[in-house]
């Protein structure tokens, strides 16, 4: 990334050039996803009162600018005190009645200037900021395959987040680069951004919504990627064909160890809804790294029978901690992984499901069981299951133990990262974490949906030659 990218300034600017956990790689259509998501919130928290209505800034890459986009900032604007546009100068927007809008200022971008390569949207609002905040891949980077011809299949460099501290920075970095081409513009941008700053005690939204609504886009994107893409439509007819074997020859038997996760919870009176809790937090931290559909939804499902193991286990394991647990107690609790793997060995269909409850117990550091795996080498899945279940009984009194506070069980993961759990995955959930200590967001109590079956490993599809 070149250094004059908002992206690489941001990053220059922050503690220790330590981005938030959000940043990665991500196809064009799930950053289309990120940003439609955040304008929705935008209609949606519509107010008339202008100092509530936020400045937003936007940059378009070269060459994409869509009629429906600009459609969509022309529903948009009455909503804003102001929206500065960046695009290179034959994008079209200029003709459109929204370049005409009184609150709409259009800048156009020299071909020479690196934010060309830039899909930014920044939101700052006297109660909440938000941003998606990306920079496509070099043609270099590209390689050895070259860059796509393809448009959903462009990357980009590219992270979305609330923290205010982070959206100021870069609504300073975005003001300070468009000044060359628009000095006055920039000087009231400045004064705007600088008056939302000294409003006292802001109307501070729910954003919970907001963030259920990336979670549904992003799932939506990645459907759309997996459809369209030349290269998976393989990939996509054996999905299509295992969730209708799954229905015709696997259902019941699932459906059997579904009630059985079931009775577990029942079981459990001090956390009687775990496994809906552990599948909805493990879909969310799932969101948040872009996992593809396929692994999400096994993980989701895996989220839910994630201690099908415990289901024949003494009361004890239910009533006492650890500490006073004794052998036979604590050998069954330690063996609640295998168990329940061995369970779902009935079921062969379900054997990526079953690899993932069987390594939820694997340690960051090798020390843990069945087969002491280390670092990596654990199934990310397993990780995530492994960290989220920990976190979450912490969350629940058990024994003589208090339920934690959020952030006191957030605490103890973080001492436990790098020994038992991935320090990567670690910082995620404490994005997480912080935007609902915030009151940004709600902690997830159950999945959104319960997932589709997803059975066996699906082959690698041929690729498919180009004529």
């Amino acid at each position: 990334m070149i250094p004059a990218a908002t992206l690489n300034q941001l990053k220059v600017q922050l503690p220790n050039g330590q981005l938030p956990p959000s940043f990665g790689v991500y196809f064009k259509n799930t950053l289309v996803a990120l940003c439609h998501a955040l304008e929705d919130h935008i209609l949606q928290t519509c107010s008339e009162d202008p100092s509530q209505q936020p400045l937003v800034l936007v940059t378009f890459q070269e060459g994409k600018w869509y009629l429906q986009e600009a459609d969509r900032y022309y529903d948009l604007s009455p909503c804003c005190r102001h929206v500065a546009i960046g695009a290179v100068p034959d994008s079209g927007f200029a003709n459109h009645p929204t370049g005409s809008l009184k609150n709409v200022s259009l800048v156009d971008l020299d071909r020479n200037d690196s934010m060309i390569m830039e899909w930014n949207l920044v939101i700052l609002a006297p109660g909440y900021t938000a941003m998606v905040l990306c920079h496509e891949l070099s043609d270099t980077e590209y390689l050895p395959q070259g860059k796509p011809t393809i448009d959903t299949e462009r990357k980009f460099y590219g992270l979305w987040t609330f923290e205010r501290d982070m959206v100021c920075k870069t609504t300073e970095i975005l003001i300070d680069r468009l000044r060359v081409y628009n000095p006055e513009l920039c000087d009231r941008l400045s004064e705007q951004y600088q008056d939302i700053l000294k409003i006292q005690n802001p109307t501070v939204p729910d954003l919970s919504g907001v963030v259920s609504r990336i979670v549904t886009y992003l799932q939506t994107s990645q459907q759309e990627l997996v459809t369209l893409n030349r290269q998976t439509q393989e990939l996509w007819e054996l999905e299509g064909q295992a969730k209708r074997v799954s229905r015709n020859l696997s259902a019941n038997k699932l459906q059997a160890f579904l009630r059985m996760a079931q009775r577990v919870d029942e079981r459990d009176q001090a956390n009687p809804y775990g496994s809906l809790q552990v599948a909805a937090l493990c879909e969310t931290l799932g969101q948040l790294l872009d996992l593809p559909t396929v692994k999400l939804r096994r993980l989701q499902l895996a989220g839910l029978l994630y201690r099908i193991g415990l289901t024949s286990a003494p009361m004890e394991v239910f009533t006492q901690s650890q500490a006073e647990m004794n052998d036979a107690t604590l050998g069954f609790w330690r063996d609640r992984a295998l168990i329940g793997a061995r369970l779902l060995n009935s079921m062969p269909e379900l054997g990526a499901v079953q690899e993932i409850v069987a390594h939820q117990l694997e340690y960051w550091d090798g020390s843990g069981k069945p087969d002491g795996q280390q670092g990596e080498e654990i199934n990310l899945q397993a990780r995530i299951l492994g960290l989220i279940s920990h976190f979450q009984e912490l969350t629940r009194s058990r024994g003589q133990r208090p339920a934690l506070g959020l952030g006191e069980a957030f605490e103890d993961c973080q001492n436990l990262s790098e020994i038992r759990f991935d320090p990567e995955l670690v910082n995620s959930l404490g994005t997480v974490v912080r935007l609902v200590e915030m009151g940004l967001m709600q902690l997830p109590d159950r999945p959104s949906q319960l997932p589709n079956i997803w059975l066996e490993e699906i082959p690698t599809p041929k690729r498919v030659k180009s004529n």
